[in-house]
């Protein structure tokens, strides 16, 4: 953790700054994308992680967080192939995190 106050928090995201407010409740408004077979939250931040990272943090928030998609595997055999979980922050936006089988194509155009 890092610097926080009655409103905010700082947290070292892998390296990265990432930080919270308190919004009094107000959040973007949400739709969602029909994403293989799930209606992905949008908008989303997404993390892009190494696979044992990913699996490490499945396991810690099991029990923790109220699941909008559990840790899964999506695209399976494809070459977009990979874990992904969604939950939400405390201010209801929703947080993704994911690993590629294959980190070539985590920005290569692939057919769902």
């Amino acid at each position: 953790m890092g610097r926080t106050s009655e409103t905010w928090i700082d947290l070292n995201f892998y390296g990265h700054q990432l930080v919270f407010h308190d919004c009094g409740g107000k959040t973007l408004p949400e739709r969602h994308n029909p994403v293989d077979r799930h209606a992905i939250p949008v908008p989303h931040f997404g993390v892009v992680m190494t696979p044992s990272s990913f699996d490490a943090l499945a396991a810690r928030l099991l029990g923790k967080v109220d699941w909008v998609l559990e840790p899964n595997i999506r695209f399976e055999n494809t070459p977009g192939e990979q874990k992904t979980l969604f939950f939400r922050d405390p201010n209801d936006y929703a947080l993704e995190f994911k690993s590629f089988a294959d980190d070539r194509f985590i920005f290569e155009p692939f057919e769902d």
